[in-house]
C-alpha cells in the first residue's frame, strides 16, 4: 500500500465557487483521489480556503463588516457546495483558525532561525489619503509586459506575469483611487536566487513527469533568474509577524495558505480519534515527512503553478525533513460562452447556485465538466453543450442503454442477472477487451489525463 498526500487549491474565501474552479482543480482531483483508495492506497485528501488575501479585506471594507466574519461565510458557502458536488475531501480547513496561525508562525521562526530570510527596508506604496500602506492587490495599473490595464500589483490575470507593485506603469490605490508614492518600509524577504540552482536541478528532473504546460511556465520563470521576494506585509488581517520588529505586520498569503496543506492536515488526524476512523492513530508527519514515504501531488490552476513549483517547494526544501511535491498536475482555464470566468464582473456560474437550480444533477456536471477539462489548453463551457451531453450522451446512449439492459432482465430472467454460461468464441473476446477498459482508464487517471479516461469509459 503506497501513501499519498493530495491537495487542492485553496480558493479565497471572499466568493463562491464558479464552475471554473470545479472544472480546473476539484472534479481532476476527486477522480484521482477515489482512484487511489480504490487501488487500496492510503489517502490524505487535503482542501480549506485561504482567508487572509488582501481580496478578503478589500470584500470586508465594502460590506462594513470584519474579515472574520467575511471569510466563516464563505468558507461555509464553499464547503457545502463542495460536499454537494460529492467532492470526497477527508477534510476542509480554514488558514484563519488558530490551529493554522501557530504552525505558520513556528515555520516562519524556524526559517527565520535558521537564516533564510533577508531584512530589507524598500520602498512601498502608500496611500496618502487613508495613510497607509498597499499591499499588491490595493494596487492596479498597466502591466508592462502584455499592457493590460488592470494588472494588480502582484500579478497580470490576462498573461501571468508575476509582478512587483513598483513594476505597474500608472499605479493606481484601489481604496482612494489616488496615485499612491513611495515610502520606506521594512519587510523580511525569501532568497529565491539563492535556490535556484537547486530548483533547476529538481524541476529539470521532473522533465518527463510534470505536464507541458507546468514544465515550461516554471523554467520560463528561471530562465529569467529569480529575486527575494518579500513575504510580509503592511497588513492588519493576517497571521501577525512572530519577530521582534514585525508589529503591524502579518505574514505574506502566499507564504502562508500553502503551509495550510500541513495545518489541514494536522487537524485531521487530531479529529480522527474514532477507532473506526482510517486515520485513527495516524500523524500529519506521515503524510509530510520524508519518514514516511508519501507522495505529494498538487492539483492547481495554472495562476498557482509558480506558488507550488517555486516558492513553497523551496520552504519545504529549507524545511529540512519535508517531502517535495511528486507532481504539481495544474490545468489551464474553463471560460464561460467564450469569455473569461469573472467574479468582480459576475460572469460565472456559481457552484452553489447550479445546485440550488438543478437538484440531484451534480453528476451531470461532473460528467460535462470532465467531458471538457481544460487539461492542455483553454476550454470553453456553453449551455447548449452542457444540454447535448446530458440529453444526447447521457440520456439517450448511456440512460437508454441501462434502460434496456433492465427492460430485457425483468422480461426474461425475472429481475436477477442470471449465473454466467459457456462462452462463445465471440463472447470470449468481447470479454477480453472489456477486462482491457480498467486498465486503459486507470493508466489514463495516473497520467492526470482525465478527459482522455472518461472517453475510455464511455467506449463501453
Amino acid at each position: 500500500m503506497k501513501r499519498y498526500t493530495i491537495t487542492t487549491a485553496l480558493p479565497y474565501a471572499n466568493g463562491p465557487l464558479h464552475l471554473g474552479h470545479v472544472a480546473g482543480v476539484y472534479i481532476p482531483s476527486d477522480i484521482y483521489a477515489r482512484y487511489m483508495r480504490l487501488k487500496g492506497n492510503d489517502v490524505a485528501f487535503i482542501g480549506g480556503t485561504d482567508e487572509h488575501g488582501v481580496p478578503i479585506s478589500i470584500k470586508a471594507k465594502k460590506e462594513g463588516v470584519s474579515p472574520k466574519e467575511v471569510v466563516d461565510k464563505f468558507h461555509d458557502i464553499i464547503k457545502n457546495s463542495l460536499e454537494g458536488l460529492n467532492i470526497s475531501l477527508d477534510v476542509f480547513g480554514q488558514t484563519s483558525s488558530a490551529d493554522h496561525h501557530e504552525m505558520a508562525s513556528a515555520w516562519f521562526k524556524e526559517l527565520s532561525d535558521k537564516g533564510q530570510f533577508s531584512e530589507e527596508v524598500s520602498e512601498q506604496y502608500y496611500d496618502e489619503e487613508n495613510k497607509q500602506f498597499l499591499a499588491d492587490r490595493y494596487i492596479t495599473g498597466t502591466c508592462p509586459e502584455c499592457k493590460n490595464e488592470g494588472a494588480y500589483g502582484d500579478q497580470c490575470e490576462k498573461c501571468g506575469s508575476s509582478l512587483n507593485a513598483t513594476d505597474l506603469i500608472n499605479p493606481t490605490s484601489t481604496i482612494s483611487g489616488n496615485k499612491p508614492v513611495l515610502k520606506e518600509t521594512k519587510h523580511w524577504f525569501l532568497p529565491l536566487d539563492k535556490y535556484e540552482p537547486w530548483l533547476k536541478e529538481w524541476i529539470g528532473s521532473k522533465k518527463d513527469i510534470l505536464k507541458s504546460n507546468v514544465f515550461g511556465q516554471v523554467n520560463s520563470w528561471l530562465d529569467s533568474g529569480l529575486h527575494p521576494r518579500a513575504i510580509t506585509r503592511d497588513l492588519d488581517w493576517g497571521v501577525p509577524v512572530p519577530l521582534a520588529g514585525g508589529e503591524g505586520k502579518v505574514l505574506y498569503v502566499w507564504f502562508d495558505a500553502p503551509i495550510g496543506y500541513v495545518s489541514f492536515t494536522k487537524q485531521l488526524m487530531e479529529q480522527s480519534q474514532d477507532s473506526q476512523n482510517k486515520f485513527h492513530g495516524k500523524s500529519w508527519e506521515d503524510y509530510w515527512k520524508k519518514e514516511g514515504d508519501s507522495k505529494l501531488v498538487h492539483f492547481l490552476g495554472k495562476d498557482n503553478i509558480v506558488f507550488h513549483c517555486v516558492i513553497f517547494p523551496s520552504m519545504l526544501n529549507q524545511m529540512g525533513d519535508y517531502i517535495l511535491p511528486e507532481n504539481i498536475p495544474a490545468n489551464e482555464f474553463l471560460n464561460l460562452e467564450g469569455q473569461k470566468f469573472s467574479t468582480s464582473g459576475n460572469w460565472a456560474v456559481w457552484l452553489d447556485d447550479y445546485l440550488a437550480d438543478f437538484p440531484g444533477q451534480s453528476d451531470v456536471l461532473r460528467y460535462v465538466l470532465c467531458s471538457n477539462m481544460p487539461e492542455q489548453k483553454d476550454a470553453d463551457f456553453t449551455w447548449k453543450d452542457f444540454q447535448a451531453k446530458n440529453n444526447n450522451e447521457l440520456v439517450a446512449n448511456m440512460g437508454n442503454f441501462i434502460n434496456r439492459t433492465v427492460v430485457l432482465m425483468n422480461k426474461y430472467w425475472e429481475g436477477i442477472v442470471p449465473a454466467q454460461g459457456d462462452l462463445s468464441d465471440e463472447d470470449k473476446v468481447t470479454l477480453a477487451q472489456l477486462k482491457e477498459y480498467p486498465q486503459k482508464i486507470g493508466a489514463s487517471i495516473e497520467k492526470y489525463r482525465f478527459k482522455e479516461a472518461l472517453q475510455e469509459l464511455m467506449r463501453l
